[in-house]
């Protein structure tokens, strides 16, 4: 809402500053002497104007290409190293970090941002942590982390780009994901942790700080339900009322919603 209404001011301001220019060089064909300062001021400004608008549409084209090159599919990487290599490359190339099985150590790039290739020698264990917090994480770029079936720690906190969509992928990790971190991406809401049902032996979730999630004491009940076995964090403002109450105080409204609903039933087959 707040870009269209930007862009509709630029678009007026566009207008008058089009319709200044336009009479500044109709009274300059029409009279030899020298335009009013006032005009060639806005012509000034209706130039710049466009070359401002061009810098931002480069600027925000450029993020767009970059945000898709960070999520470009390893498939060369894939092809030659494995799928294990090819996931660790991924993220170890965004300076993120990874884990192999069995190993204590964590595989990160140094503080420019190279990586050394030292988990080339472990590219036939499978990568057991991601740890992804931060990075320009979408949909596409997924696609080079569900190829593990052996993951059990993932962290993807603080992802800008992680939204509903990419959660709904997750469900590949349902028989190895043990922790799971979504802390801190803004694009994540309710509909999104509804999907995450599938992932029976999770153990630790981290769900705090969403602001897109609304409703946070339900949600979190939801959670509970959908993951018994779960230790769930992020969603522990309830209110004061602990979760027992409040499922015993949804079970009778929903009870009392189905009696109605009976009793209506009842009352139109009568009639």
């Amino acid at each position: 809402m707040a870009a269209a209404v930007l862009w509709t001011r630029r678009r007026d301001v566009a207008s008058l500053l089009i319709a200044g220019s336009r009479y500044s060089s109709a009274s300059s064909s029409s009279n030899s002497s020298p335009a009013p300062l006032k005009q060639r001021i806005i012509h000034e400004l209706y130039t710049r104007f466009y070359d401002l608008e061009n810098i931002i549409n480069w600027t925000v084209r450029l993020q767009q290409w970059n945000i898709r090159r960070k999520n470009a599919f390893f498939g060369y990487t894939k092809e030659h190293y494995g799928h294990y290599t090819a996931a660790a490359y991924f993220v170890l190339s965004q300076k993120g970090g990874v884990r192999f099985q069995g190993q204590e150590t964590w595989f990160r790039a140094d503080k420019r941002g190279k990586v050394k290739w030292d988990f080339l020698n472990f590219k036939d264990v499978p990568v057991e942590a991601v740890d992804a917090s931060g990075l320009p994480l979408n949909f596409i770029g997924l696609d080079n982390l569900v190829i593990l079936k052996e993951l059990k720690i993932l962290n993807l906190s603080g992802c800008p780009y992680l939204d509903d969509w990419c959660l709904s992928r997750l469900h590949v990790f349902k028989d190895s994901l043990e922790e799971l971190s979504l802390a801190g991406c803004p694009q994540v809401t309710e509909r999104g942790l509804a999907t995450l049902h599938h992932l029976e032996n999770l153990k630790r979730l981290d769900v705090s700080h969403l602001p897109s999630v609304v409703n946070k004491e339900l949600i979190a009940i939801l959670l509970e339900e959908m993951l018994p076995h779960c230790t769930i964090t992020g969603l522990e403002d309830r209110s004061g009322l602990t979760v027992d109450s409040q499922l015993e105080t949804r079970t009778e409204g929903l009870s009392a919603v189905s009696k109605s609903c009976t009793q209506d039933t009842r009352d139109i087959l009568e009639k």
